[in-house]
This record gives C-alpha cells, structure tokens and sequence, in this order.
C-alpha cells in the first residue's frame, strides 16, 4: 500500500527540481552571451545548444505539470488510481513513475 506522505515528499522534491531547472533553463535563454563576437563555427555551435535548451525546457514544463497534477490527486484523494479505468495503479508503477494517472495497461 502506497504511504501517501511519502508520495508527496517525493513529488514535492521532484517539482522542485523541474522549477530549478526550469528557472535555470529560462535564465540561460533570456540572458544569452554575445553571439555577434563569435565566429561562425561558434555560433552554429550555440544555436544547436538553444534549441537543445528549447527542448529541455518544454520537457521540465510538462513534467511539472503532470507532478502539480499529481498533488492535485493527492489533495483530492484520488492519488493512485487509474484516470481511465478506475482501478489502483500498479504500486511498481508508481515507484517508477510518481505522477503516473493510468495503470500499466492503460498506459500501453
């Protein structure tokens, strides 16, 4: 049986991390080194590494979201179970996977 206090410790720490990173992620962005300096090698070089940040960014963001949805189900007391088919979510599921709204045969 899941410890709920437990599971919320745990999501509360990750939704921590994706804000660092999303906050580090976004101040990287808005404050970007002077490309107008570099050469060409450089600056493509640097492109690619936005892009790369773009990416890592929508990531975190969606991962925050399904952590902040998770709490949302632990407030309201539907934590661990299925969205879909209303059984409990595996708890190998949910050790793996903290946020998870469907069950292992859902989720296929």
């Amino acid at each position: 049986m899941t410890d709920i206090n437990q599971r919320k410790d745990e999501l509360l720490a990750l939704k921590h991390e994706y804000e660092t990173r999303i906050n580090k992620l976004t101040d990287h962005m808005s404050h970007p080194q002077d490309e107008l300096g570099q050469h060409w090698d450089d600056q493509a070089l640097t492109a690619t590494h936005n892009e790369m940040r773009k990416k890592l960014l929508v990531e975190a963001e969606q991962g925050l979201s399904l952590v902040n949805s998770a709490l949302l189900r632990i407030e309201n007391n539907s934590y661990g179970i299925c969205t879909e088919c209303g059984e409990e979510i595996e708890e190998g599921r949910l050790n793996a996977v903290p946020y998870a709204f469907l069950c292992m045969a859902h989720a296929k």
